[in-house]
């Protein structure tokens, strides 16, 4: 059955900032109702890491973060005044958004980039970061979460990504996608906010599609009731940090809308669980 918590006493409440290793929290309220995750923000790796072997250039590519995925969180977080966690190590060390078992999480090659550093990962070292960056990040997303819920709030979930423009030397006529897997409340909505643009292109699960179980996604959207939805963007429309504040206009005005729309209002927040099409 569909759970609804009840109203808290102080929906007001605004989390502070925080900084780890792993992740940093920007500061936001949870009168929002929302709480935005970037799980490919950063491209730098910690001391002891260096470049795990690569050419320093590999960096600057798809393979190490999202690109403009960062910036984008971050004005659309300070639009919404909505909390956001985000990532603080590339990609290329462990993937925050792949399940702990999943054989991509820790890539030995990627776009043709072979990775030395993951070429040969004892058990040890694969634990080591999954203890030091890759559980402490999905922890942090679920204080945000566990804290919105004592409050009397169900948060809708917004995961930000950004997708290369040619892949395999084939143009992608995608502005931007929305990912999901069975829980439509916040992914029909935003689809169709975005596509009532006419010069969008928007996908509806492609170039990717959301249903991919251990994903971040799936640990606190799906297994946890939450109203959730993935958004990509293309990466050359939001490289700049003028292109990253038009993409996070978009995306408060959707979310603004959204959110306030009474008929939605009581589906967005509340506690139900839809399953997964990878259960």
């Amino acid at each position: 059955m569909p759970i609804r918590p009840e109203n808290g006493a102080n929906t007001g409440v605004v989390l502070e900032a925080q900084v780890s290793e792993a992740y940093v929290r920007r500061p936001g309220s949870l009168a929002s109702g929302a709480i935005l995750l970037c799980d490919h923000a950063a491209n730098a790796l910690p001391d002891g890491y260096e470049t795990l072997g690569l050419p320093q250039a590999e960096f600057e590519r798809h393979i190490a973060y999202d690109i403009g995925a960062q910036g984008v969180t971050e004005e659309l977080a300070t639009m919404l005044g909505a909390p956001a966690v985000m990532t603080r190590f590339s990609r290329l060390l462990i993937d925050c958004n792949r399940g702990e078992d999943d054989p991509t999480l820790i890539m030995r090659v990627s776009d043709g980039a072979i990775i030395p550093g993951n070429r040969v990962l004892a058990s040890a070292e694969r634990e080591k970061r999954h203890a030091r960056f890759y559980r402490p990040y999905h922890v942090a997303v679920d204080e945000v979460i566990d804290r919105a819920l004592a409050h009397g709030v169900a948060p809708v979930l917004l995961s930000v990504h950004s997708f290369t423009p040619v892949w395999r030397g084939l143009a992608r006529p995608w502005h931007a996608a929305v990912l999901w897997d069975k829980d439509p409340r916040l992914a029909l909505p935003l689809l169709a906010a975005l596509r009532a643009d006419p010069a969008l292109v928007v996908g509806d699960n492609e170039p990717y599609h959301g249903a991919l179980r251990g994903d971040c996604m799936w640990q606190h959207g799906t297994s946890r009731g939450l109203a959730h939805a993935l958004i990509e963007i293309r990466q050359d429309l939001i490289a700049s940090e003028k292109g990253q504040r038009e993409w996070a206009a978009k995306l408060a005005t959707a979310m603004r809308h959204i959110l306030a729309d009474p008929a939605l209002d009581h589906d967005l927040k509340t506690i139900r669980h839809f399953g997964s099409h990878t259960d």
